[in-house]
C-alpha cells in the first residue's frame, strides 16, 4: 500500500472523505492544482490502495433498519480454521455492517444494523446458537447515533 502522501494528496483525501462526488475541478480550485493533476493523484491513490472504494453512505433508518447493535463474540476454539470460518460467516451476513477480529476477552466485535429485535433474535439463532464454535456472545443496543462514519484523520 502506497503511503507516500504529500500535502496535496492529504488535502484531496480530506475533501473526498466529506463528499467523494466533489468535482475534480472544484477539488483542484481548493488545493491549487489543475483538475487533470487531481485526477492523476486520485487514480494513483486508488491503484495504491489508499482509497479502497467509493460508496454511498445510507442512513439505516431510511431503509427500515433503525436498530444498531454491537455484539461481542467469544469462540470456543481459536484455531486458524475456526477463526477463518467465523470471518467468512460474518463477512457473508448482510446484517453485519462491520466485523473486527480483536484482542482481549472476545475474538470478534460486530456492528449489526437490523429492522427489529425479533429479526435480531432470528439472526442470533443463525449466527450464534446454531454455531457450535460460538462459546458466548454479548449484545449492546445503540440508544443514539452520536457520531457515525469511516473518516480517517489525515
Amino acid at each position: 500500500m502506497n503511503t507516500n502522501l504529500d500535502s496535496f494528496d492529504r488535502a484531496i483525501l480530506e475533501i473526498l472523505q466529506q463528499d467523494n462526488q466533489t468535482p475534480q475541478r472544484t477539488i483542484g480550485e481548493r488545493v491549487n492544482l489543475s483538475a487533470a493533476a487531481v485526477q492523476r493523484r486520485i487514480k494513483r491513490m486508488e491503484e495504491g490502495g489508499v482509497i479502497s472504494r467509493n460508496t454511498a453512505v445510507v442512513d439505516p433508518s431510511a431503509v427500515g433498519k433503525p436498530i444498531t447493535l454491537f455484539v461481542e463474540v467469544e469462540l470456543d476454539s481459536e484455531t486458524i480454521r475456526h477463526i477463518d470460518e467465523a470471518k467468512r460467516q460474518f463477512l457473508e451476513c448482510p446484517f453485519v455492517q462491520q466485523c473486527y477480529y480483536v484482542t482481549g476477552d472476545v475474538e470478534f466485535i460486530l456492528v449489526i444494523v437490523i429492522s427489529t429485535m425479533s429479526a435480531y433474535e432470528d439472526l442470533t439463532r443463525q449466527l450464534f446458537f446454531n454455531n457450535t464454535n460460538v462459546k458466548k456472545f454479548k449484545t449492546f443496543v445503540a440508544m443514539d447515533r452520536v457520531k457515525v462514519g469511516l473518516t480517517v484523520a489525515i
